[in-house]
């Protein structure tokens, strides 16, 4: 590779919503931005909790890694920290608010102490190895995000964050815009920018009025008013508390992470709670229903989480009575709608009137829309333009305004997880691929990871899940050339709680013989690698099903050797 060159590793967000990380590299130096979870199809990963980057690119190159730049405080951005942290103990840069957030999730892993965490003020630039970076505000739906400007040999890299321009933000900081124009007067080698909303015409509506949403579901209540909604979004807890003090209610903070994050950013300043109106449930019991507010996790229908518990009647402490209001303040996560709808009917079966995103504005999202994203490119006008941030037709969308805003079609890369990216005087191209496929998480446990079929090291190193709920999870990888439409290897298979990986190496095989069934029909030419992928998992349900009885949910991946 040319020793001039900036690599550009997207490790994932591309192609997906979650689990972001990016790794700039150039000569001797790696900088990381962001590492982030994400959350699984809750109906065909069941026992899967999360979802975290394959670092192996850089564990191999571990000695280059100089620091991870963190945006913001969401799960996606910095909730495989504390699994990122333990094989890379590199220095990690982020805001105050951010800062706070990753350390109270260190401390629940027992890893605050050897951590180098540093705050970082927005305009305040440093240096990490030959690259001197730079954070600037932004606006999304956390407060103190931020946008980080890396200044490589070659030229200025401007990573956007999540963003949105909001001009009346809970925490009254818009997008600095005036700090980025005058980075960008430098010149600007390469803008990655979010690309999530970039379907969506027009503007992203304020968080102004989610904020008057929720007052008025909460003037409007005559009982018990429950919200659930992220425990990172602080913004959403400040306009809940503003409504019930406003409304003569106190508010009773359920759910672990909640609790957390909410004590800590109003030490911080970021939390404006009067005395007085944040009451322990015990205390909620004993008040009118009329005079409380209930905040808590659940947002996602994720199963263990406060509101999810209560709809399903399984909650220690609180129980759905007729009157109570719910109000869901989030979009669910593609491929979470089904448990999100599952937890807001079982909440009504109960007798409680539920608000949320598609009956409601009790959500808004903090991510720009096209005219903001055209703004955007517009400010910074760089050489070189990559979409992050999204699903793929999110980023293609997203390259497509890129374009019409006058970047050449060769300066535009829609890249996906694993491509390595280089740009140097002449031009940029993709290069070569990365490990990047998903390490799934049952806690602070390792289920599965990338293992090609027969690398016993590999399947040594992953514990098995004693249960992952249903029937568990069968992984199929494929590793193919494109080019010349051939399976490079064997299909390699990885299991999370279907059976203990010390009595499965024959069925494996077996499976793995199966997955090849399909292939050997596949055409020389014009292959549909889709068709390929559903016959395959179509193939070994079949055989699964006839071989044990049960009923694992199969997932192919293919992947580029």
């Amino acid at each position: 590779m040319n020793g001039n060159a900036l690599k550009v590793i997207p490790l994932g967000g591309l192609g997906e919503i979650g689990r972001n990380m990016m790794a700039l590299e150039y000569g001797n130096d790696i900088v990381v931005i962001d590492a982030g979870v994400l959350f699984p199809d809750a109906q065909t990963m069941p026992g899967v909790d999360f979802i975290i980057p394959d670092i192996t690119y850089l564990t191999r190159n571990k000695e280059k890694v100089r620091a991870i730049l963190i945006t913001h405080g969401h799960e996606d951005h910095i909730g495989a920290l504390p699994y990122v942290l333990a094989d890379l103990p590199v220095p990690v840069y982020s805001s105050r608010l951010t800062h706070g957030l990753i350390t109270v999730k260190l401390r629940e892993h027992g890893m605050l102490k050897d951590a180098r965490l540093n705050v970082m003020e927005p305009h305040f630039p440093f240096s990490v190895g030959l690259f001197k970076v730079e954070f600037f505000r932004v606006c999304h739906s956390i407060p103190d995000a931020m946008g980080i400007a890396v200044t490589t040999p070659l030229g200025t890299v401007i990573h956007t964050g999540d963003f949105k321009i909001d001009h009346t933000p809970v925490d009254g900081r818009s997008t600095d815009f005036a700090s980025l124009a005058l980075i960008a007067e430098q010149g600007v080698l390469l803008l990655c920018s979010d690309s999530t909303y970039a379907e969506v015409a027009g503007y992203t509506p304020s968080e102004q009025v989610v904020g008057e949403a929720i007052d008025r579901a909460m003037g409007d209540a005559k009982g018990r008013v429950m919200v659930a909604t992220f425990a990172s979004l602080v913004s959403r807890m400040q306009q809940v508390i503003d409504a019930a003090v406003k409304h003569g209610r106190k508010v009773a903070v359920v759910g672990r992470s909640m609790i957390g994050n909410s004590k800590m950013a109003a030490s911080m300043g970021y939390l404006n709670v009067p005395e007085g109106t944040l009451i322990s449930l015990n205390e909620a019991r004993k008040l009118p229903h009329n005079e409380v507010v209930i905040l808590a996790t659940g947002a996602q229908g994720e199963p263990t989480s406060a509101l999810v518990r209560i709809a399903n009647g399984e909650h220690r402490d609180v129980e759905v009575v007729k009157g109570d209001t719910v109000i869901i303040s989030a979009s669910p996560i593609p491929g979470n709608e089904t448990v999100v709808y599952d937890t807001i009917d079982n909440l009504l079966r109960q007798g409680a009137h539920v608000l949320y995103s598609k009956i409601a504005l009790v959500h808004v999202h903090g991510h720009a829309s096209q005219e903001e994203l055209k703004m955007m490119l517009s400010l910074v006008k760089p050489k070189y333009f990559v979409p992050v941030h999204g699903e793929y037709r999110h980023m293609v969308a997203h390259a497509g305004l890129a374009k019409a805003m006058g970047i050449p079609d060769d300066n535009v890369f829609v890249l996906e997880d694993g491509d390595i990216l280089e740009l140097d005087q002449y031009g940029g191209d993709v290069v070569g691929r990365a490990p990047a496929g998903h390490v799934f998480m049952d806690g602070q446990r390792m289920l599965s990871n990338r293992a090609r079929a027969g690398d016993e090291a590999a399947r040594a190193a992953v514990p098995a899940a004693a249960s992952a709920g249903a029937d568990g999870v069968v992984e199929v990888l494929l590793f193919v050339d494109r080019r010349n439409n051939i399976i490079v290897t064997p299909p390699g298979i990885v299991t999370s709680g279907f059976v203990p990986l010390e009595e499965s190496q024959e069925l494996l095989e077996k499976v793995s013989e199966n997955a090849q069934i399909p292939l050997e029909r596949r055409p020389k030419r014009g292959v549909d690698w889709d068709n390929v992928r559903d016959e395959v998992a179509a193939s070994v349900s079949v055989f699964l099903y006839e071989e044990t009885g049960r009923r694992p949910a199969v997932v192919v991946k293919i992947e580029d050797a």
